[in-house]
């Protein structure tokens, strides 16, 4: 079942918080947010095609 626009937006909110936790970290690990940067980006892309469909 392909998830729906509102879970892809919790979805994009949620790593979107991590990315900020990781980042205020006082060593931010470079690796974990390079992942999440990354898991954002496949998370906005099905919201663009989901929308322009």
């Amino acid at each position: 079942m392909e998830p729906n626009v509102d879970e892809l937006k919790r979805k994009h909110a949620d790593l979107d918080y991590r990315l900020g936790e990781e980042a205020q970290r006082p060593n931010p690990d470079q690796t974990i947010i390079t992942q999440i940067k990354r898991e954002k980006l496949k998370v906005k892309d099905a919201l663009a095609s989901m929308e322009a469909a």
